[in-house]
């Protein structure tokens, strides 16, 4: 039973998934006590990890103060002063040796709308560097430039998660949400369920029908079902000709995936093919929802444009019940993204390349829109480029830990290892921070007011319920110390994350993500307010849009654009030297990194250590037995981990989960070719071998 939490509480969302469920977070009798709320996305449950939340407050770890690398490679204590004057004095040499691009900065899907906001002002105006990206790269970004490209607009559930409740039937490609976001699976339970997965997940057990493609086979596997689309008559003729264009272009690629062809190259029955279009053509009220799984690919945008297509061709997006969608993993991946962090975008989803976006911008902070530099790096070509000839000698980490959750691991630790300032904000002493020249404390969830933006594109209100310990800043007051210390002005950079939402607002007036009619007054009332909500001086003020669409799309002419893609082999495909594909995902008990995770008790006796799932056939031939120490291989280095004998695995598919620090870290084996359009990394498929291992010391 949970603790009861008598006395004061605070209405607010949990810190991890892009659920964001509601929460009441109160005083117990065993100290701070999360409890669920009605919110419409968790209707009064949790997780485990949302239950065990407030552990994270107090984790015996946790950094109260900041720490300084003096002349003997030691981090030591050291006062505030001292900490960001050292900061700003070693960025000030750095910029005047080698010019602003040598300063970066790497931000994080799980910081407010207030700090993405002003992290990405403080690069381009305190710094004066293009070089800003963050970790949502790796999340969202192919999902991202497919609904970008298709509608006009990305937000990654046009409509509330709600309405997938009354759904007759959901395709998921590539999501596992019973394990990476549980209180999503309520809503799931009325439909017939078709999952799209290598593995036989929670989720795909409790699916109607599990297609299990062979790695990196997902967009062949979309075209396939594309063609049964049209081909077996459950196309919508007169929604395609109505609400689309570029139809015919889309087909000429799909026409050459017959059936039979789709199964030699993906493995995945005709049948198996035509029930799960059957099942959607049949349904009056219809989902394709895409997840990392589809998405983290270097051919991961045309995959997700892929799914897009099929959900076109059936006439579900803009319509009442029915639609497509991207389940976002962190949580604030989808306002993370909005407001500047990402190394081509401005506040309001604006494009920075856009000179009336940098117009609009510049006014707001007050600056020769000339002034603004261009587009940077992406994210893994950011952290590729630090310490090399013309790349970033300094870099800046706001919630991420790239140590473990970046690919190629081991070569980015080595870059991070070359820069001549590796400065990180955190709570905790993450892998990444504990390489740092200077680590700054932050304050956590609890101790912070602001507002994130979940799944459906719904604003939300995180509330403080107590302040952060003696010794600890906020990331808006961190940013303001190392403004005005590199000569900006204090008014420049405010602390109060009220002050800066409002500005943000204005910065987002016009923008395709316009916050300009949210406050946090509405919000505070109890306003349910999805973005786009534009301000409306002279009338009632906006309701918010919580269903995009429905009338026409973002583009001029209002209708969604096909995609003319068609499918090729992974980066990597098996040889004889690496003959399994490897897989990385999520578990139930961690999140990300698992920096947070792994410091709950319960959530790391859950789940305490690195393991790889292998089928008992493949494991045999390797040698290997349940609870054996095995070493996967691929050509860029190794990982260690117990083995788990699953029946259901395929035969030709190992799979890593990516929580886990040390010679266990999974991204040591994931390469780093790079989608061509979103720049998303190749997370979910490499070649590998696996063999007898020694256990890590």
């Amino acid at each position: 039973m949970p603790d009861t939490a008598p006395g004061p509480s605070v209405p607010t969302h949990c810190p991890y998934c892009a659920l964001q469920c509601g929460t009441r977070l109160g005083h117990g009798t065993r100290g701070t006590v999360a409890e669920p709320s009605d919110f419409p996305v968790n209707d009064g449950r949790l997780c485990q990890k949302g239950w065990t939340a407030p552990a994270l407050l107090d984790v015996p770890d946790r950094l109260r103060h900041p720490l300084v690398r003096d002349a003997d490679g030691r981090l030591l204590p050291a006062d505030w002063d001292t900490a960001l004057d050292t900061v700003a004095a070693r960025l000030l040499r750095i910029r005047d040796e080698h010019g602003p691009d040598a300063l970066a900065v790497f931000g994080g899907g799980g910081l407010t709308n207030e700090k993405a906001y002003l992290l990405g002002k403080f690069a381009r105006l305190a710094l004066g560097t293009g070089q800003i990206d963050y970790n949502g790269r790796f999340c969202m970004s192919s999902a991202a430039a497919a609904g970008t490209a298709a509608f006009g607009l990305d937000r990654g559930l046009p409509f509330p998660v709600r309405d997938l409740g009354a759904a007759d039937a959901i395709l998921l490609a590539g999501a596992n949400p019973a394990e990476t976001m549980p209180p999503l699976m309520r809503h799931l339970e009325g439909a017939d369920l078709i999952v799209v997965d290598p593995r036989r997940t929670r989720t795909a057990e409790r699916a109607a029908l599990h297609l299990q493609p062979v790695p990196g086979t997902d967009l062949a596997l979309a075209l396939g079902l594309l063609h049964i689309a049209v081909t077996d008559g459950w196309c919508d003729k007169e929604y395609v000709q109505r609400r689309t264009t570029g139809f015919d272009a889309a087909w000429r690629r799909a026409v050459a995936w017959w059936p039979e062809r789709v199964e030699r190259v993906t493995g995945v029955p005709v049948a198996e093919q035509r029930a799960a279009v059957e099942t959607l053509g049949r349904a009056r009220r219809a989902y394709v929802l895409t997840g990392r799984g589809a998405e983290q690919h270097s051919k991961g945008t045309d995959t997700a444009a892929a799914f897009i297509n099929l959900a076109l061709a059936l006439g579900l997006p803009g319509v009442m019940g029915s639609g497509y969608g991207c389940l976002t993993g962190q949580g604030n991946g989808q306002g993370g993204r909005e407001h500047g962090q990402k190394a081509d975008q401005l506040p309001g989803y604006r494009m920075i390349t856009d000179p009336a976006a940098r117009a609009h911008v510049a006014g707001v902070w007050g600056t020769d829109p000339d002034t603004l530099p261009g587009p940077g790096r992406s994210a893994y070509e950011l952290l590729d480029a630090l310490g090399t000839d013309g790349g970033p000698r300094a870099l800046l980490v706001f919630g991420s830990n790239p140590a473990v959750s970046a690919p190629h691991a081991a070569h980015v630790c080595d870059r991070l290892a070359s820069l001549d300032l590796l400065v990180v904000a955190d709570f905790v002493p993450s892998e990444t921070a504990r390489t740092a020249d200077v680590v700054l404390p932050v304050a956590q969830w609890a101790e912070e007011e602001g507002t994130m933006t979940n799944l459906e594109g719904r604003v939300l209100r995180r509330r403080r319920l107590h302040a952060p310990p003696d010794g600890v800043r906020t990331d808006l007051e961190v940013l303001h110390g190392l403004a005005v210390r590199l000569g900006q002005s204090a008014d420049r950079f405010p602390t109060s994350p009220r002050r800066v939402f409002e500005e943000l607002r204005r910065a987002s007036r016009g923008g395709k993500a316009d916050y300009s009619g949210i406050s946090y007054a509405r919000l505070d009332a109890g306003e349910a307010l999805h973005w786009p909500c534009p301000d409306t001086p002279d009338g009632d003020p906006h309701p918010g849009t919580p269903r995009l669409f429905l009338d026409r799309f973002a583009h001029p002419d209002g209708r969604a654009r096909f995609a003319e893609v068609d499918h090729r082999d992974p980066a990597e495909t098996p040889d004889a030297d690496h003959p399994l594909y490897a897989t990385t995902g999520r578990v139930l008990a961690h999140y990300q990194s698992g920096a947070q995770t792994r410091r709950v008790a319960e959530l790391n006796d859950a789940a305490p250590g690195p393991f790889v799932e292998i089928h008992p056939d493949t494991a045999e031939r390797a040698g290997l037995r349940e609870g054996d120490t095995a070493r996967v291989t691929s050509a860029r280095g190794s990982t260690v981990a117990r083995v788990r004998l699953v029946g259901s695995m395929r035969t030709d598919t190992v799979f890593v989960p990516f929580h886990y620090p040390g010679p266990g870290r999974a991204n040591l084996i994931t390469g780093t070719a790079l989608d061509p359009r979103s720049r998303m990394p190749e997370f979910k498929v490499c070649a590998v071998r696996i063999e007898p291992g020694t256990a890590a010391t």
